[in-house]
């Protein structure tokens, strides 16, 4: 067999190289982002979730009566797995193993250049709503996090279990507030009856 020579090795050598990052791009690109769990049962934080798709933002939000924090405002930022969002478009709701990032940052006023209204600053807190239907009985669970240790299991005894379960629009998720999976939703008819029972008494009392 001919000698390829220095020149071919180095074409040879430059070509495997090329075929391993872009393997390695597209593994990448490729990797799943199902929950994973710790032997004792608390969720890994998932470190990459803001590479996820970004579905909503909201400010102050509170689903209960009271007075209003003055002084102080809170961000949330929702994000979910590219897997489950890619379901929901073609079916308008959930796949299993869905996984919801809620991520809380503080708000400031006073800063840079800004002279009205609020920004958003440092993570103060995480919960992820998952569903993993082999694990949790009624498939869904919610877990809160402190820092990016691996997150505790709430009880079903929580808050969040019952508002969800009364009140979101879609598979108990808040897509009510997703503006751009509710009108997914509303083509596939997935609302709930809680979420119609809410918004029929919106309208009847205005």
């Amino acid at each position: 067999m001919a000698a390829i020579g220095l020149k071919g090795v180095g074409v040879v050598l430059g070509a495997i190289g090329l075929m391993t990052l872009g393997a390695a791009a597209t593994s990448s690109a490729q990797a799943p982002t199902s929950p994973s769990y710790t032997a004792d049962g608390k969720l890994e934080f998932p470190k990459g979730y803001r590479t996820w798709i970004y579905l909503t933002s909201g400010m102050d939000m509170s689903y209960v009566e009271g007075p209003q924090n003055t002084g102080v405002s809170m961000f949330d930022n929702v994000f979910v797995n590219p897997e489950a969002w890619a379901s929901f478009q073609k079916t308008g709701t959930w796949p299993d193993k869905t996984v919801l990032v809620l991520e809380v940052r503080a708000g400031q006023q006073n800063g840079s250049i800004n002279k009205r209204g609020r920004f958003q600053t440092d993570r103060v807190g995480a919960e992820i709503h998952v569903k993993d239907t082999a694990r949790f009985k009624g498939g869904w669970a919610f877990f809160a996090f402190d820092g990016e240790k691996p997150g505790q299991l709430l009880p079903t005894s929580a808050a969040c279990y019952s508002c969800h379960q009364q009140h979101a629009a879609v598979d108990t998720t808040f897509v009510q507030f997703y503006p751009t999976l509710l009108p997914i939703a509303r083509e596939h008819k997935t609302f709930g009856q809680g979420y119609l029972a809410d918004e029929a008494a919106a309208k009847a009392s205005h």
